[in-house]
């Protein structure tokens, strides 16, 4: 067994082992395909951390038969599980284990998700370091002042 190829069967062997995880969810800046051309991130954005979400295996997709879509409370596609972690999610679910997942939070270009095997729900992790403290306005001058154009 080449290294690669150990790698990806010590990963297997720890996500099935992990009830709980957070996830990627990418594809959030792309239009929907309903009739609506429904924006994703513009749903990400309306939700909150800690709202349910729902992933659905697309064995039919065109693109990866492995794809697992993400959708939000309220129906709309936000997503899919990143190429690395769908097959391995997907292959959980077939196995027919509950599963339960919420939004964590958007960064950039990516989404990420809480999910949970095995019933209950999951949990949001505490963040490593506090947000700073938003003030009235947010204005942050330049501590030397404009040097362009003034």
């Amino acid at each position: 067994m080449n290294g690669r190829a150990l790698d990806v069967a010590v990963s297997r062997n720890q996500l099935s082992d992990m009830d709980e995880m957070t996830l990627a969810v990418v594809g959030i800046d792309f239009p929907n395909e309903d009739k609506a051309r429904s924006n994703r991130r513009f749903e990400l954005l309306a939700s909150a951390a800690g709202d349910p979400v729902t992933l659905r295996p697309e064995p039919r997709n065109r693109h990866d038969p492995n794809a697992v879509a993400v959708f939000s409370a309220r129906g709309v596609q936000v997503g899919y599980l990143s190429a690395e972690r769908a097959p391995l999610v997907g292959a959980r679910m077939r196995r027919g284990e509950e599963v339960q997942a919420i939004l964590q939070g958007i960064r950039g270009s990516v989404a990420y998700i809480r999910v949970r095997f095995g019933g209950g729900a999951p949990t949001l992790p505490q963040l490593a370091e506090p947000l700073p403290e938003r003030t009235e306005d947010d204005f942050f001058p330049d501590p030397e002042g404009p040097d362009w154009g003034a």
